[in-house]
C-alpha cells in the first residue's frame, strides 16, 4: 500500500477510535464493517494546496502540551520557535501529494511529519515520527499572517 494510504488509516483510526496511533506494521485491517465509516471520515480531509502553506504561520501542538510557532517559507525551508521561551530551529518542507512534509533536526534527532487537511477546519492533524520511529500525534492549526 502507499504510504499517503496507511497514514491515512493511521490517522483514521486515530482519530475515530480514539486509540493511540498505530505502527504502519500493527495496523488492524479494515474490515468491510469499517468501510463506510472510513470513507465519512475520507470526506473530512482535502489536499494541502500550495498557495495556502506559505502564506501562514502555524501553530504546532501535540497531546504531551509541546507547542511551537512554525513559519514555512516559500522557498521551502521553515523556521520554528517554542511558543513561550523563542527557541529557535530550522528545518525543511514540501508539498507532497496533497500533504505536508516536515523536517526539523534538533541535536541529535531528525522529527519528520506528515500533515493532512481537515476540509471543514483550519486545524489539521498530522503523525510525527522521531528518527524514522512513530513519535506523536500532533495538531497543526492555521493562523493569520498580518
Amino acid at each position: 500500500m502507499k504510504k499517503k494510504t496507511l497514514q491515512l488509516l493511521q490517522l483514521f483510526y486515530r482519530e475515530t477510535e480514539r486509540v493511540r496511533l498505530f505502527e504502519i506494521n500493527q495496523l488492524p485491517p479494515l474490515d468491510l464493517e469499517l468501510q463506510p465509516a472510513m470513507n465519512l471520515w475520507l470526506e473530512t480531509k482535502r489536499n494541502f494546496q500550495f498557495n495556502e502553506i506559505w502564506q501562514q504561520n502555524w501553530i504546532k501542538t501535540c497531546s504531551a502540551g509541546y507547542i511551537t510557532e512554525l513559519r514555512l517559507h516559500g522557498d521551502g525551508t521553515l523556521d520554528e520557535y517554542t511558543l513561550f521561551t523563542r527557541l529557535h530551529t530550522q528545518g525543511c518542507w514540501q508539498l507532497v501529494d496533497g500533504v505536508i512534509e516536515i523536517e526539523i533536526i534538533k541535536d541529535d534527532n531528525c522529527y519528520r511529519c506528515a500533515v493532512y487537511a481537515n476540509r471543514d477546519t483550519s486545524i489539521h492533524s498530522a503523525i510525527e515520527y522521531k528518527n524514522d520511529e512513530l513519535h506523536s500525534y500532533l495538531k497543526l492549526i492555521q493562523t493569520r499572517s498580518n
